[in-house]
Formats: structure tokens, C-alpha cells, sequence
């Protein structure tokens, strides 16, 4: 059995899936030695098929700048914008105003659910509704 790694650095990343900025890599692991390009080859990979979505990553680097990748699912907010289309559009700092349907709410509940602290689709559903609530978004039926 090999001996585990010792980790020095771990960050949590908003990156645009299949397409990750090098410079927002950069500003964020230039410090730890890590080959950047070889992240940034991985994470484009690992997210072609979510291809213009958002998609955390969280980047642990290791003592001898190897590095592990962990994706997690879009932020509920993009999800609940993109649900939304064009009608859910505002500048930033400004609430978003639209409706979403309790199917397109059940959506994005079930694809959120391996980062929420439930196993429970309803109480999933119940999160995200209220995160559409603070956006100025109202579910519907």
C-alpha cells in the first residue's frame, strides 16, 4: 500500500465547465508549484459534457505538487438562472424575477442532491425554493 500524500493546499473553485481560465488558476494555485496546464487539462475533461455550465472544483495539492480533483454541482442560483432562460436574466446586484415550475424545480433539487446535507428530494426541493425565493423568483405549479 503506497503512503498517503500529505496535502498542502486545498481550494474551492468556480470555473466555466470545459473551458477553465488558466489566469483564474493561476491567481488562485500559482503559489504551490503545480503544473496549471495539467489542472486545466483535467477539469476541461472531467466537464465537457457541462460545457458553458458552472462547475466547483475543489483542487487539493499535494507535497510533491501532484493534485486531485473533486467537482461538485453548479451553484443553485446558475441553475435556477439558466431554468429560467432569457426570462431570468438581470444585471449583477439586481434580483432576478421569474417563475419556475415545481418540475424544473424537482430538476434542479435532484441534481443538487449529492452536495446537499439531504437525501430527501422534497427537502431538496425545499432549499432550492428558497433560494429562488431571495433571487425574487416565485415557483408555480
Amino acid at each position: 500500500m503506497a503512503p498517503k500524500k500529505k496535502l498542502t493546499h486545498q481550494v474551492t473553485l468556480e470555473l466555466t465547465a470545459g473551458n477553465a481560465p488558466v489566469v483564474d488558476l493561476g491567481k488562485m494555485l500559482g503559489q504551490t508549484g503545480v503544473n496549471l496546464v495539467e489542472i486545466k487539462k483535467a477539469y476541461d475533461a472531467a466537464t465537457a459534457a457541462q460545457r458553458g455550465d458552472i462547475v466547483p472544483v475543489v483542487v487539493s495539492v499535494f507535497e510533491d505538487r501532484s493534485f486531485a480533483l473533486r467537482l461538485k454541482t453548479p451553484p443553485t442560483s446558475f441553475l435556477i438562472k439558466k431554468a429560467l432562460g432569457d426570462k431570468g436574466s438581470a444585471r449583477p446586484g439586481h434580483e432576478v424575477a421569474g417563475k419556475l415550475t415545481t418540475r424544473q424545480l424537482r430538476e434542479i433539487a435532484e441534481r443538487k442532491l449529492p452536495d446537499l446535507n439531504t437525501a430527501d428530494v422534497e427537502v431538496a426541493m425545499r432549499t432550492i425554493a428558497g433560494t429562488a425565493r431571495s433571487m425574487g423568483v416565485v415557483v408555480v405549479d
